[in-house]
């Protein structure tokens, strides 16, 4: 079986993977709430014959489907999302922002079109083990809670990507090309207070202000802003206001917090002083403080190595063709979008011949579909945000890249993301990430050496430093209450 029949299975199979996405757009769980897409994904594998292990990391909806061939090694995992993302409920395949369902949620990642191509992608370099009773181990990993849950960094914690050889995955995006670099850790903590309800006006004396709390802790956190390095970032959203009535004196508050920079140990210094800002606000209030660990992440260790290997299955996998029809509905649904005249990639951003070869590809910025592949890109460069996949390639190599499925000037997590992850230009981007991440399993099946050199760079990379994860020992998944 050649790399033209993985690519045939792929298209005879797109009609399921598509009814995946759909499915899962429909259903719209927010992060660890994904009930349904697991369940979903869980009968698929059944009957695909993938050998189902649920609960992974003490997390419901976390999951895995293995098959083994032979002697089982290499191991390869495939990792998929499913979770979506808070008030961002819109039809598919509008133009106007149109919601279905009133501040309902919606995949304004497209993380319904990132599980269902590398679920595609599993299937078929299963069959390709099948057929060619090549040694070796194919595990797709359902893993929820990439806004919100962390469920890769509990993974991690238990030292489960240690035991695979590399890791395989993509993200929705729009431009098609390798992620590479690295980016932002982060930790995200929900500070409760509890106080005692009074009368506001008359016996205000016997009431203790949750919500005098939240504000001055987050007082104290925006003068801590100053005293802090500049790449660093601070984040917060109240979750709980203490209630509808001025004239109650709130018993109780609570605010979620994201602290960010580059290395998870800077991030959790940072974490300590914003914890005492929290402690210094319960102290001037008189409240009861309870700090709840929801999730953290670590930076990407980037790999050069699978990064050419994916690069070149991504020239090799024909990129998709448009119709008329989904240009005109791209132009119609980019006009919705931030006007930019930026060119696209991250290439682009730190090398100039890059720059110019974009540009005009790009038409200076201007299409409105990315319909190309951009340059080969690799480099140091740094994202201000976070993913969990940094947790599974500090401990295996891993690699992820980006396939076009929303127009070109789409802002993240948007009704336009929204509206283009069940469009049938989402379903074409879902499709090419799907063979392009088969192809490239195939190849580390066929050629273990370049597994190795895979994982000589990590070390290299890594010089002796340890894993550091973010996530305290004892610390449980936890869901955030809308």
């Amino acid at each position: 079986m050649n790399k033209k029949d993985i690519i045939k299975n792929i298209d005879g199979y797109s009609e399921k993977i598509i009814e995946i996405s759909h499915k899962v757009w429909e259903y719209a769980e927010l992060s660890l709430k994904e009930v349904k897409s697991a369940a979903l994904y869980i009968k698929e594998l059944e009957e695909e014959g993938f050998t189902v292990e649920t609960g992974q990391a003490g997390i419901s909806t976390a999951f895995s489907g293995t098959y083994v061939s032979g002697s089982g090694k290499p191991v390869i995992g495939i990792l998929g999302e499913f979770d979506a993302l808070s008030g961002l409920s819109q039809k598919a395949g509008s133009a106007i922002k149109e919601e279905v369902e009133v501040n309902g949620c919606g995949h304004g990642c497209g993380h319904n079109m990132l599980g269902a191509g590398a679920f595609g992608a599993a299937v078929a370099v299963k069959k390709y083990l099948e057929e060619t009773g090549k040694d070796g181990t194919i595990i797709f990993f359902g893993c929820p809670g990439e806004e919100g849950g962390a469920a890769k960094t509990f993974m991690a914690r238990g030292g489960l990507w240690k035991s695979i050889d590399a890791a395989l995955t993509w993200h929705p995006g729009r431009s098609n090309e390798i992620t590479t670099g690295t980016n932002n850790s982060c930790t995200q903590v929900l500070y409760k207070f509890n106080g005692v309800a009074a009368h506001a006006a008359g016996n205000p004396e016997k009431g203790r202000s949750a919500l005098d709390a939240v504000e001055l802790m987050n007082v104290g956190v925006n003068y801590l802003r100053e005293h802090m390095k500049s790449d660093f970032r601070i984040h917060y959203a109240m979750v709980d206001g203490g209630g509808l009535s001025p004239n109650v004196v709130q018993p109780h508050a609570s605010v979620l917090y994201m602290i960010r920079s580059n290395l998870v140990k800077d991030t959790l210094e940072l974490q300590d002083r914003v914890d005492k800002c929290a402690e210094g606000a319960a102290l001037m209030t008189e409240t009861q403080l309870e700090r709840i660990f929801v999730d953290g992440t670590a930076n990407t260790v980037p790999n050069t190595t699978l990064e050419k290997l994916v690069y070149e299955n991504m020239k090799e996998v024909p990129l998709p063709k448009y119709t008329d029809e989904e240009w005109a509905f791209a132009t119609a649904l980019d006009a919705n979008c931030p006007e930019s005249s930026d060119i696209p990639g991250q290439g682009a951003k730190y090398n100039q011949e890059i720059k110019k070869e974009v540009a005009a590809l790009s038409e200076g910025g201007k299409k409105v579909l990315n319909d190309f592949l951009m340059p080969f890109y690799t480099g140091n460069n740094f994202s201000p945000g976070s993913t969990d996949v940094g947790d599974v390639s500090w401990q295996t190599p891993a690699v992820q890249f980006n396939a076009v499925t929303f127009t070109a000037h789409a802002p993240g997590h948007s009704w336009q993301n929204v509206s283009s992850g069940a469009s049938s230009i989402g379903d074409k981007g879902t499709i090419y990430a799907a063979k392009v991440l088969a192809c490239s399993a195939v190849d580390l099946f066929e050629k273990p050496e370049i597994i190795e050199a895979a994982k000589t760079e990590l070390k290299e990379r890594l010089d002796g430093e340890e894993y550091l994860c973010p996530i305290p020992d004892g610390a449980e998944p936890y869901i955030v209450e809308e």
